[in-house]
């Protein structure tokens, strides 16, 4: 920020009550956050994600026509820069910039949307194209069809990763003219249910967190040829849940020790020890709140958006450990995520 002071953005469900986008300063020191202000241009701004130069936030809007916005980031309340444009899909659940351009993994309507962005950081005023995904999975009635759910780029910059939670799979693509095409389609173990996906830091290796079954999956990653390979998958919980755990958010450490994720079911942040190409669960730590929805990682801080429960919680990291220690919490009824600029 251009005075110098460090910011959060936090998205939220409007249909649930939530204040739309949150800003907050945060402390860099203690990690601690505190509210300057809410926008609320869109509804259900769910997920959120900053351009590199920290001046354009874009928002997803969670709803069944499906949209994104954008926002300028100049002092302690963004505001809204052109009209929302559609995705042409239902559900968008995840966003991010890869080449120009905005991409949205679409849920409910199992499709990855291609937004170009224009030099100024606005966006056009029409998607340029939706890769449509196919495929079913086992688990009836949540993979009756494709259910993308997250999509980035990767460590590289030279692909476009989707992990769709309906067909089990990760799809791998090139971005050309606008045009996202599919380079290559992984399969995962069926059943599973694959949500979010990491890098580890080196650009080595993807984590890969199942909503399914409460798991991580190991996948070696190879930028040159763009393939992903899974090798191993390993618990986030100590013991078989009583009912559906819900895993949810995944976040790698940036020294690419460890491994955070979160159950919503369990109301836990599980700690992951990298070893090797295998993952060791270390522990599992409350989460603050109830229904943790994401996670993120930053400056040895964990920020964890509790959906259910309306807060958003900051742990401050053990380095040696990678345990991490409750140290405080802001109220952002139906909190969805957490950007930090």
């Amino acid at each position: 920020m251009a005075d110098g002071r460090r910011r959060a953005f936090i998205g939220s469900f409007t249909a649930a009550g939530g204040p739309g986008v949150v800003t907050a300063q945060v402390d860099a020191d203690s990690g601690a956050l505190t509210v300057l202000s809410s926008v609320n241009a869109v509804p259900d701004p769910s997920c959120l994600t900053l351009s590199p130069d920290g001046g354009t936030l874009y928002a997803v809007s969670e709803t069944a026509d499906g949209a994104v916005a954008a926002y300028r980031v100049d002092g302690d309340k963004p505001e809204q820069a052109g009209r929302p444009v559609p995705v042409d899909g239902s559900g968008p659940t995840h966003l991010a910039l890869f080449a120009g351009h905005l991409l949205t993994a679409n849920y409910g309507s199992g499709s990855v949307t291609t937004v170009p962005v224009r030099p100024d950081g606005t966006l056009a005023r029409s998607a340029s194209g939706v890769l449509r995904h196919t495929g079913a999975g086992p688990h009836t009635p949540r993979q009756q069809g494709p259910h993308a759910h997250q999509v980035q780029p990767d460590p590289s910059g030279r692909w476009a990763v989707s992990v769709d939670l309906g067909t089990d799979s990760v799809r791998v693509c090139t971005l050309t003219d606008g045009t996202l095409a599919l380079h290559r389609e992984t399969a995962l173990r069926p059943g599973s249910g694959p949500r979010h996906l990491a890098f580890h830091p080196d650009g080595s290796h993807a984590y890969v967190v199942n909503e399914l079954s409460p798991s991580v999956t190991v996948c070696r990653w190879n930028a040159a040829e763009g393939a992903l390979t899974p090798l191993s998958e390993a618990a986030v919980l100590p013991g078989a849940p009583a009912r559906d755990a819900y895993p949810s958010g995944i976040a790698t450490s940036p020294d690419g020790r460890f491994v955070w994720t979160a159950t919503r079911g369990e109301d836990v942040l599980s700690v992951l020890a990298v070893e090797g190409e295998g993952l060791r669960l270390v522990t599992t730590v409350p989460c603050g709140g109830h229904w943790p929805r994401a996670l993120t990682a930053s400056d040895g801080f964990l920020y964890v958006a509790n959906e259910r429960s309306g807060d958003v919680t900051w742990f401050a990291v053990d380095p040696r450990t990678g345990v991490p220690r409750r140290a405080g919490s802001i109220g952002v009824t139906a909190a969805s995520c957490v950007v930090l600029g």
